[in-house]
């Protein structure tokens, strides 16, 4: 006679098996039951969950949609940063990084593995004793949004590992082609608009705020990456090997190759892979990450400030498109620069239509010989920003002449000495100008006032209740609420961001805000600290004259001759000292609050792309006792170098012998301070 089996052991086996017939039917494609026969299984754990709530499990297949929607994804901060890579086109940069490679490893040749890279969402999952418990966004590389619920949806992520293991591992979130095409052909029978490209969509989609409505969308994962794998393997390529074992769908287009020659043959393949024939790939890719496979030769050949020295990423040649240049835009930006835009017939390029590109200046348009009409050649840079490259057919048109007055208040346009572009010098009265500068006054880094971005400044220029940022203080509920798309709480809210303004801006965040040429936020910090009060340092000026002035600034450490010469200017100025003399009339004269200072030494200059706001780290830098500045001299100890930074700082650096360091080396520092 059968023994009736326990419903908790029923349960696991349910589950067990549920789950290897997952793993056959969405990683290896080779399902060994009919879908009739999953559903049964199915049906049977979902009748005996819902007879024994208590069984219920959060790997159960049953839970992949069991969350609420959600009003906002909490941010995750992790241990280590999803760092970039530096990039490479071409088999010379090729080269050059694979003798730089050996160089490091003393001579020593590496084994190298070949990843694509897919054009995807960035995500990283966490799994403690082998269960699934968060998923995140890539974010800025430092911190992400949580979004553990939307990935638990997608039928590749694993809820349970073959092994109780706790474990990070990071990998791409994407929308494979066939689908895509298929759900847009759906969307637009139904008379709904298409998505603009898988990327775009899946990062959507990630984002849902309803956990049932991305189980909607067929999304998929890839793995490639066991954060510090080496605790745990040897190589990078026995990781993926683990990982797969584990349950994580990892690419089957991985391979390993030995020696430079088959680097560049695996390279080679691919070039033929995909162009002129895309569609061979399930997903987008735009380009191959080489890989040094061995942790024991990475540990070797570390990084430098923005990148990993064992790593690079090979990207694809840009795709490029024909289509005919219909116009050029003007656009005036905050310093009244005029920067000239191709508007085109529209095309699609790289998954995305593009209806503008490019232009830099109007010497680049006459270089280019542009006329109306013109076929032009038009190349994604990147893969992000579309240019103008040449012309393939040109038209008949006369061509295009630069403009000689602002396209936003018609003052006649000059160039400066020196410099290419064209310029407005109304800065005061040009409508646009205006706009972009009460944008950038209020923006988060400069006075952080809410509710005051271009569209909201373009209207209220236009009433006359904004003729200058002075004026920005003297908004009150009265003024605005009468306004079209304004209500007492949008105007309650911005009056409340105005006042707060007033008394928590620091002298830095004004220095700053007021747009000074040449100097941002390090440079404006080193003048605040150096004077505390607004008014401090206008007496110097009153008292001395602009010369003086100057030179006074130039003492202070990080401040050269070019941003000396810029502040003394800016406040010599009888226009700029009205405005800012309005400002302290109106209450907004802010102090520099004192650092307490720790036992860092040293002056630090901080630049690049970084994890954390930039003034946090200066703030910090000094509660430790350290100094920040602006530029790289001899006196410098220590560039913190992010991602993206400028080629002066880094050849300053090497010149003056400064040590770069990352923001790892940083907290290191500050944490022993």
């Amino acid at each position: 006679m059968l023994r009736a089996v326990e419903p908790a052991a029923r349960v696991a086996q349910l589950i067990t098996e549920i789950e290897e017939h997952d793993r056959r039917y969405y990683q290896e494609a080779r399902p060994t039951i009919s879908d009739r026969e999953y559903d049964a299984l199915l049906d049977e754990l979902k009748s005996l969950e819902a007879a024994h709530p208590e069984l219920i499990v959060p790997w159960s297949p049953t839970q992949r949609v069991g969350g609420k929607p959600t009003t906002d994804f909490p941010k995750v901060v992790r241990k280590v940063p999803m760092l970039s890579l530096d990039n490479t086109y071409d088999e010379n940069d090729l080269n050059e990084f694979y003798d730089r490679v050996l160089r490091g490893l003393g001579g020593e040749e590496p084994v190298w593995v070949v990843e694509p890279k897919i054009d995807g969402i960035g995500i990283e999952v966490v799994y403690e004793g082998g269960k699934y418990t968060l998923g995140a966004t890539r974010g800025d590389g430092k911190t992400g949004d949580d979004i553990t619920a939307n990935l638990r949806t997608i039928r590749k992520l694993p809820l349970r590992l073959a092994e109780p293991v706790s474990i990070t591992v990071r990998g791409e979130a994407f929308w494979p082609r066939a689908d895509f095409e298929r759900m847009n052909e759906n969307r637009i029978a139904a008379g709904e608009e298409p998505f603009m490209n898988p990327r775009n969509a899946t990062a959507g989609t990630l984002k849902q705020k309803d956990p049932a409505k991305v189980a909607e969308r067929p999304l998929e994962l890839l793995f490639y990456d066991l954060v510090d794998g080496d605790l745990f393997r040897e190589s990078h390529s026995a990781s993926l090997a683990w990982l797969r074992g584990l349950g994580f769908p990892v690419s089957p287009d991985i391979t390993v190759e030995h020696g430079q020659p088959a680097l560049h043959q695996a390279v080679a393949r691919w070039l033929t892979r995909v162009q002129g024939a895309e569609s061979s790939l399930p997903y987008d890719a735009d380009g191959l990450v080489l890989k040094v496979d061995s942790y024991g030769q990475r540990r070797e050949l570390g990084r430098t400030a923005k990148f990993p020295r064992w790593a690079i990423a090979y990207k694809f040649p840009a795709r490029q498109a024909t289509t005919i240049l219909r116009g050029i835009l003007p656009a005036v930006g905050r310093t009244g620069v005029i920067t000239p835009t191709a508007l085109l017939e529209p095309i699609e390029l790289s998954g995305t239509i593009v209806k503008r590109a490019g232009l830099h200046n109007y010497d680049q348009v006459a270089r280019l010989g542009l006329r109306p009409g013109d076929r032009v050649l038009v190349e994604k840079a990147g893969e992000i920003i579309p240019q103008v490259l040449s012309v393939t057919e040109p038209s008949s048109e006369p061509p295009f002449a630069p403009p000689t007055t602002c396209p936003s208040c018609g003052h006649a346009l000059v160039r400066l000495e020196g410099e290419v572009a064209l310029r407005c010098p109304n800065r005061l009265a040009c409508k646009m100008q205006l706009m972009w500068f009460v944008d950038f006054f209020c923006g988060r880094g400069q006075m952080n006032i809410a509710g005051l971005g271009l569209e909201r400044a373009g209207q209220l220029i236009d009433k006359g209740l904004i003729k200058d940022i002075g004026d920005i203080f003297l908004l009150d509920e009265a003024r605005l609420v009468p306004l079209d798309r304004w209500n007492e709480k949008s105007a309650q809210n911005l009056v409340a961001a105005i006042e707060e303004a007033k008394t928590k801006a620091t002298l830095t965040r004004l220095l700053t805000a007021l747009g000074i040429p040449h100097c941002g936020s390090v440079a404006a910090h080193a003048v605040a600290q150096r004077y505390k009060k607004l008014g401090a340092l206008l007496e110097i000026l009153d008292g001395r004259g602009a010369e003086a002035f100057a030179q006074d600034l130039v003492e202070i450490d990080g401040v050269g001759d070019v941003i000396a010469r810029a502040i003394a200017g800016f406040f010599a100025d009888p226009e700029s000292r009205r405005v800012v003399d309005k400002l302290r009339a109106l209450g907004v004269d802010p102090v520099e609050p004192e650092v307490a200072r720790g036992r860092l030494e040293g002056t630090f200059v901080v630049t690049g792309t970084l994890s954390r706001p930039r003034e946090e780290i200066i703030r910090r830098i000094e509660q430790a006792g350290g100094k920040v500045a602006g530029s790289v001299t001899k006196k410098t100890t220590y560039l913190v170098a992010g991602g993206d930074v400028g080629k002066s700082k880094m050849e300053a650096a090497e010149k003056h012998g400064v040590r770069v360091i990352g923001e790892a080396e940083l907290e290191t520092l500050l944490t022993e301070s």
